[in-house]
C-alpha cells in the first residue's frame, strides 16, 4: 500500500483536494482501473495552515437536504471550521471530487487529514 503525504500549508483547499482525489482514484499509478479501489493512502498535513480567502469563509456554503419538510441545512466554511475543524472541510472537498458510485465510500476511507 503506497502512502502519499500532501502538505497544505499556504495552498488553497481546492488545489490540495483535487490532487488528493486524483491520487485516491488511482490515476497516479500505472495499474489504474476505474472499477477497482487503488492501493494508495493519502495523508494531508498542515490543514489548518491552508489559505482560505475571507470571502470564501463567509460566502461558501455546504448544503444538506434530508428530503423532509424543513430538512434543509446549510453552514458556511467558517462555521464548519469552528464546529468540526479544518479536517472536515478537506474531507468534504475531496469527497465531492470523487465520482459518486459504489467505490466512493471505500476510496474515501484511504484519506486522512491532520490539522
Amino acid at each position: 500500500m503506497n502512502k502519499t503525504t500532501l502538505d497544505a500549508s499556504g495552498k488553497s483547499v481546492g488545489r490540495v483536494a483535487s490532487r488528493a482525489a486524483f491520487i485516491l482514484m488511482g490515476k497516479a499509478t500505472t495499474a489504474y482501473a476505474k472499477n477497482k479501489v487503488a492501493p494508495v493512502k493519502v495523508e494531508i498535513v498542515n490543514a489548518s495552515k491552508a489559505s482560505i480567502s475571507d470571502k470564501k469563509m463567509l460566502e461558501k456554503r455546504f448544503k444538506q437536504y434530508s428530503g423532509y419538510p424543513g430538512g434543509f441545512r446549510e453552514i458556511t466554511v467558517a462555521g464548519m471550521i469552528e464546529k468540526k475543524g479544518h479536517t472536515e472541510v478537506f474531507k468534504k472537498a475531496v469527497l465531492r471530487m470523487i465520482p459518486s458510485n459504489r467505490l466512493r465510500s471505500e476510496i474515501i476511507k484511504n484519506l486522512s487529514v491532520k490539522e
